[in-house]
């Protein structure tokens, strides 16, 4: 199978970003950490660069120098061109608990409504999907989850709250994700995760990576009460299952 074509720019003078095809795709995804492997493992192995990937597009970044982009842009299309195929690291399905209680989903009713839906008929869709993380990004552990029913699409809020709390469940156009941390934002919030999903006190502050999957299942808001007690002792560990294997 042929790779996806890429186009590179500048990206600040430190930067070039390598841009696949724009579109939701899981063959281009992998693709991209494909070659952002292959480049980490081969070209950019010391601590001055820094490889972000996301849902069409690789960002590479150097710490301290400034770029020559006409070369480093040469140099990319030809180790793209040479890139052959590897063994694929380990991949993970989380399966992550949310309570849809009211006080939690307080755009349940509203998405309901708007989709002409039960609140029961949303949750079902909502926790039948498995979602991949195509991108890490908007705030540290903000997980971008494409895999949405398309009968559950619904716009951002016309007008953002200035106060999302902590792992918030939201729902914006072909989007799922989790608000690792208190912050404004625009997306439809119909539940919440008692599990943090990022910590700075931990070796990996993040647990999930792009390319994994995620499932959210349903539980009470007495037990995300008990779930958030366990995470803040560091007792309850996500469930963790192996794919690609």
């Amino acid at each position: 199978m042929n790779s996806p074509k890429i186009n590179i720019k500048p990206f600040g003078v430190h930067s070039v970003m390598i841009e696949w095809p724009n579109e939701v795709s899981e063959i281009i995804l992998e693709k991209i950490l494909h070659f952002e492997r292959f480049l980490t493992k081969e070209i950019f192995i010391d601590n001055e660069w820094e490889l972000v990937p996301s849902y069409n597009s690789l960002l590479i970044t150097n710490r301290t120098e400034q770029l020559d982009f006409l070369k480093l842009s040469s140099l990319i299309h030809n180790w793209y061109a040479q890139l052959k195929e590897s063994p694929k690291p380990d991949r993970y399905l989380w399966r992550l608990p949310v309570s849809y209680d009211l006080e939690f989903g307080l755009d349940l009713e509203e998405v309901a409504n708007r989709l002409q839906k039960t609140k029961e008929e949303i949750i079902a869709m909502h926790t039948a999907a498995s979602y991949t993380v195509f991108g890490i990004g908007f705030l540290p552990g903000f997980m971008y989850l494409g895999g949405i029913d398309k009968d559950l699409e619904v716009p951002r809020k016309a007008i953002p709250r200035s106060k999302v709390v902590k792992g918030a469940v939201g729902i914006a156009g072909k989007q799922t994700g989790i608000y690792p941390q208190e912050s404004p934002g625009g997306w439809n919030i119909i539940g919440n995760c008692a599990v943090p999903i990022f910590n700075t006190s931990k070796e990996n502050p993040c647990f999930v990576s792009v390319g994994d999957k995620i499932e959210f299942y349903r539980i009470s808001k007495a037990e995300h009460n008990l779930r958030k007690i366990e995470a803040e002792v560091g007792i309850y560990k996500p469930e963790k299952i192996k794919i690609d294997a």
